[in-house]
């Protein structure tokens, strides 16, 4: 299918599926402000309450490369939002907040469990002044629970949860996902726990809490491994081939990588007959998935051999034209370099609040009625305060005062 084509019926009068929606987002660091910039990019207006100092990401880098001082971890996940800068703490600035939520869908929060609670501004306080608020909690363990009282950073959940116990090669140590696999997970799972939740407020009028926890968000991502460890079977760490079939792995070829992999039948004979060698096809060493299990390093050794002696383009044009399973093995700059990535809208020029242009990830799901982009720039610091506290009737000297005292 064409772009266009796919467009052909888009309005331009929404900024995107969740137009309408508002969201009270009182976030650090990246998992919860992943669900509000996912729910932002969908087009609700999310309105992020932050401490007038700034926080984490703003002075984490990488830094947009130039003379700009802005983090590239705040641009990304913080774009298409509002901006109110205030001190959660203090009494008064509790009360806007309070005020603000009134006129609010949904209020996320990734505050340490009890923390909002503590500050007035937990679940039941919000529900006091909105019935019908949905309220999501992200945490590293949950709001309950032997551990839910931990810091839970991203690694700590990849490391507890035994998803980094079989990641790496089989003879090396345990190893992390090189991006905040759990922080992104419990983001999204943030996410589409909140439009539950607005679906069955529609319907019944009641909002509720909401609690996701990145340990739980790791968990539902590791496929059958708990269940397998419940059960006592055994696993272990395979590298880039699976468990379950073969060959499937990365290949060295001439001028980089392949990753291949061949589960059915029909793609192992149209692999050995591109190889020159027909009669693997029905060797019954190779002629099942089991017996290519079972024969595995045989298996990987012969299509490894043959990959040796072929140009890295050629492999994956000829087995992607017979309509077999290949990718070449890029590195982020082969990937943010492939056209692909323009058509899909996936790296978007984005003009920032200082006037620098940097490419920043779009959003994934494409809406064909209502197409979401990058509409703004991260907000500096405070940048709506103004607009959002004339909204709350909040005078021009009041909000002067409060400025002067740090509320604000």
């Amino acid at each position: 299918m064409d772009k266009s084509e796919f467009y052909r019926s888009a309005r331009d009068d929404f900024s995107g599926p969740l137009h309408g929606i508002r969201v009270l987002e009182a976030t650090t660091a990246w998992a919860g402000p992943m669900a509000g910039c996912l729910l932002a990019d969908m087009g609700a207006e999310v309105i992020k309450i932050e401490h007038p100092k700034g926080e984490i990401t703003r002075v984490l880098g990488p830094w947009v490369p130039g003379e700009s001082s802005l983090s590239l971890m705040n641009e990304t996940v913080n774009r298409n939002k509002r901006n109110l800068s205030v001190d959660m703490r203090q009494p008064e600035g509790r009360t806007l907040v309070l005020e603000l939520a009134k006129s609010c869908d949904v209020m996320l929060e990734n505050f340490k469990p009890g923390t909002l609670h503590d500050w007035q501004l937990g679940y039941e306080h919000v529900k006091a002044v909105k019935d019908d608020i949905v309220y999501v909690s992200i945490s590293g363990f949950g709001q309950f629970g032997p551990h839910h009282q931990r810091a839970g950073y991203d690694p700590l959940v990849q490391s507890q949860s035994g998803w980094m116990s079989l990641n790496g090669e089989p003879d090396s140590g345990p190893m992390k996902a090189p991006t905040f696999l759990g922080d992104d997970l419990g983001g999204i799972h943030g996410a589409l726990a909140t439009l539950a939740a607005l679906r069955h407020r529609d319907v019944s009028g009641e909002g509720q809490h909401v609690d996701v926890c990145l340990m739980d968000a790791i968990l539902g991502a590791s496929n059958m491994y708990p269940s397998m460890a419940r059960l006592g079977i055994p696993m272990k760490r395979m590298g880039n081939q699976f468990a379950v079939t073969a060959p499937f792995n990365t290949y060295e070829c001439r001028g980089g990588y392949v990753f291949l992999g061949m589960s059915l039948d029909s793609h192992w004979r149209t692999l050995t007959e591109l190889m020159g060698q027909p009669e693997l096809g029905d060797d019954p060493r190779f002629a099942t998935p089991q017996a290519r299990v079972t024969h595995r390093d045989e298996a990987d050794a012969l299509v490894a051999d043959w990959c040796l002696q072929q140009e890295q383009t050629d492999v994956v044009e000829r087995l992607g034209t017979a309509g077999l399973p290949v990718a070449p093995v890029n590195d982020y700059v082969d990937c943010a370099n492939d056209p692909h990535m323009d058509e899909r809208g996936m790296l978007q020029d984005v003009e920032l609040c200082d006037g620098s242009r940097v490419p920043l990830l779009g959003p994934v799901a494409k809406f064909s009625r209502t197409p979401t982009s990058i509409r703004s720039p991260a907000p500096t610091v405070g940048q709506d305060n103004e607009a959002l506290l004339d909204e709350l009737g909040v005078e021009g000297a009041r909000q002067r005062d409060l400025k002067n005292r740090g509320v604000i």
